[in-house]
């Protein structure tokens, strides 16, 4: 009678056997792709470090100089400081990054003061929040997602529209839309946009929605998704923290 059974049990050992080899492998794939972000990030500060280096040292030098129009010499600094950023948000990815209990408001309205004079002035940003809303994030970290949302969403209006971004609090949930009136994503690719690789730009590697993804689940512990896109009227991504 046992004999019945013997096929069942050598079936069983087998699925077995490919359900752990799966795991095993989709785990060392996942690490293997791991390891390629932190060294990527990490080449791509130590590469940044040097011509940031002399930038800023020529940033110093013209202050030096009479005659020169001290707001662009205040404009090239505040560029300079953005690459510095830049450098030490490359420089966290792959290390254990530093929280810090701060307004949100401020946070997303020094990003949006950034960007709004280095883009189109036909694209209206708007924040909205409307009381003091605290989180612990890693704010040059989580400033790089908004920048990168913001950014995605001026490429999908082609340089003209609106940005609304509200900051809400729900219980001890706080939640980010960003809103814009670009060309909008078909529910399909709603999935597909965090994918690395994947861009309907002609340049880029299609890395920075991933990264946003990454920044926010891994870093944060928290969600973003696209809330919901219409084609021709704009997209809302949200995110929960």
């Amino acid at each position: 009678d046992l004999l019945l059974y013997y096929p069942y049990m050598q079936l069983s050992i087998i699925g077995l056997f490919i359900i752990i080899s799966y795991f095993a492998f989709s785990s060392s794939r996942n690490a293997e792709q791991n390891q390629v972000w932190v060294g990527m990030s990490k080449e791509t500060a130590h590469q940044l470090g040097t011509p940031l280096s002399s930038l800023i040292g020529w940033v110093e030098y013209l202050r030096s100089i009479k005659g020169i129009d001290e707001s662009i010499i205040n404009e090239l600094g505040k560029d300079v400081k953005r690459l510095e950023t830049i450098t030490d948000r490359f420089s966290k990815i792959g290390s254990k990054p530093s929280f810090d209990k701060v307004d949100l408001n401020i946070v997303v309205n020094n990003i949006i003061g950034y960007l709004r004079s280095r883009i189109s002035d036909k694209v209206l940003i708007e924040v909205k929040c409307d009381d003091k809303i605290e989180a612990e994030v890693c704010v040059p970290l989580f400033e790089w997602v908004i920048e990168n949302i913001t950014k995605n969403a001026v490429d999908a209006m082609i340089g003209k529209g609106r940005i609304a971004i509200e900051i809400t609090k729900k219980d001890s949930q706080v939640v980010i839309d960003i809103k814009d009136s670009g060309n909008g994503i078909p529910k399909s690719q709603f999935s597909k946009v965090f994918k690395p690789g994947f861009t309907t730009k002609k340049r880029g590697w299609g890395l920075g929605l991933s990264l946003v993804k990454r920044i926010i689940e891994e870093y944060h512990n928290g969600k973003i998704f696209v809330k919901q896109s219409e084609i021709g009227k704009g997209t809302t991504f949200r995110i929960e923290l």
